[in-house]
Parts: structure tokens; sequence; C-alpha cells
């Protein structure tokens, strides 16, 4: 027996003609509780950059979070989703592009979107590339977790039809139970990395090797989202392919590649200073 669809507005809040999304929220909500928690952490268990580059301070980071990841994530998202999933839809439908309200965000041309603006930050203020992205990894699940809680609100981006307990019927997804797996990449890309990543950077064998946390978000979120992918419905993220593996598949190998590389390569290091935790 399926699970009823838990019927929510995807619109929070009505204000006359102002209208406040589910989606405006999870973002907003993400990036002010990531970047709390990343600078919470890092005033427990400061990075060292050598004695050559400014110290990575919260400061930093707030002024990195609500300049450059901001427009990394909104851009890139945005144009990466279009790009990778639906280039024809909205190539017929150019002014959609800007109705970012209407859900329709990738994850990984985010991921490309806060690369290149994180370069640029980066070599404004002389800092050390993965010691800003390790601090971006380990804040990102945050945001990772309730951008799917409100793919499950919006009814998008549901899975293949099941017979599982789990199953859920979608409104405008026919009347056979599919499998959520917003929630599923909600739990484990979102809540189960969280903790990953957190337990990790506590270690400073970890931390102070600069590059394994991005290694390890790499990693873990590729093989978590590689095998979700398995349990999606392709139709559902603009893909008609009937392949075994999907787009969402062939985007996830470089990204599991790419952590497994830069975790051996962060393990080659030496470590600068050991840390001691101040809080």
């Amino acid at each position: 027996m399926a699970i009823p669809f838990p019927t929510i507005d995807p619109v929070a809040i009505h204000l006359g003609p102002l209208k406040i999304y589910w989606y405006a929220i999870a973002y907003i909500t993400g990036i002010v509780g990531g970047l709390s928690y990343a600078k919470a952490m890092l005033r427990c268990f400061p990075l060292y950059q050598g004695t050559s580059r400014p110290p990575l301070t919260p400061d930093l980071l707030e002024r990195y979070a609500y300049g450059s990841l901001v427009f990394g994530i909104i851009l890139g998202g945005r144009l990466g989703h279009v790009v990778f999933y639906e280039p024809l839809y909205f190539l017929n439908n150019p002014l959609e592009i800007f109705m970012t309200w209407k859900g329709g965000m990738s994850f990984h041309g985010g991921l490309i979107g806060v690369l290149v603006a994180s370069f640029i930050f980066i070599k404004k203020h002389n800092l050390r590339f993965f010691a800003l992205m390790d601090m971006a990894a380990i804040a990102t699940p945050i945001g990772l977790c309730l951008g799917r809680l409100t793919n499950f609100i919006n009814a998008e981006l549901y899975g293949r039809i099941t017979e599982s307990p789990l199953g859920i019927v979608f409104p405008g997804a026919g009347l056979l139970p599919r499998h959520p797996t917003q929630l599923y990449e909600a739990i484990f890309e979102g809540a189960i990395l969280f903790i990953i990543l957190g337990f990790c950077f506590r270690i400073n064998t970890i931390r102070l090797k600069t590059g394994s946390i991005s290694g390890l978000f790499l990693l873990f979120y590729g093989a978590f989202r590689f095998v979700i992918e398995f349990f999606k419905d392709p139709e559902a993220q603009g893909s008609t392919t009937n392949a075994i593996l999907t787009h969402g598949h062939l985007l996830c190998l470089p990204m599991i590649l790419g952590g497994l590389i830069i975790f051996y390569l962060s393990q080659k290091q030496t470590i600068d200073a050991i840390s001691k935790k101040t809080c």
C-alpha cells in the first residue's frame, strides 16, 4: 500500500501579490545555516595556510558566502539544469531560464559555478584553494538536504514506479507509487554526508591535510548520488533515455574519480602545523 503524498503548498508565505516559495527559503536557510556552521567549526578547529598567506577567518568566510558562493550556486545551478537536463525545452522557452522559483537547479552545474566564483575570490584574497573548498564542503550538505526536501514538496524529481512500501503516489505522476528519491537524497547526500564530513573535520590529521575534506565530499556525494540514480525516473529529470546509466550517473563518475584523486594527493602533504581545538 502506497504512502499518501502530504500535499504542501509550494508557496510558503502569501503576502498579497507577493509569494515566498519554499524553494527560496531553502536556499536562504541553507546558505545562512551553512555559513554559521562553517564559522563555528573554523573557530573551534582552525586551518593553517602557511606563513605567506593570511589566515582563513570567519569574516572572510562570510564575505565569500554572501558574494561568490551565492552567485556561483544560483547562476551555475540554473545554467547546469538548462544545459545538462533540458536544453531543447529551454531553447524553445528561453524566458523560463530566469524563472528559478519554478524549480530546476543542477547540483553539478552549481558545483562548477561555485568553483569558478571561488577561484576568483581566492586569487583576490591570496587563500589556499582547497582550504576554502574544505570549509564549503562541510557546510554544503545542509543546503543539499533542504533543497531535496523542497523538491519533495514541489513533487518534482521523483523516482521510478515501485512496489516498495516506501512508494508514494506523486501528483501529476500517474496513479502508481514511486520511489521518493528526493527523501533518499535528503538523508544520504544531506544528513549522513553532513555527519561524515563533520566527524572527519574534527580529526587533525585529516583536516590539516588540505583538500582531504573536499575529496571526501566529492567521493561520498558522488557515490550516494550514483546509487540513488538507479531509483530515479529519467523523465522526471528531463531525460527520456532508457539506458541503464542516466545523465546523473555519468555526471557522478567524474566526481567519484576526482574525489579519490584529491584525497589521495592530499595525504602526501606534510602537515604544516597542528591546530588544537580552541573551544
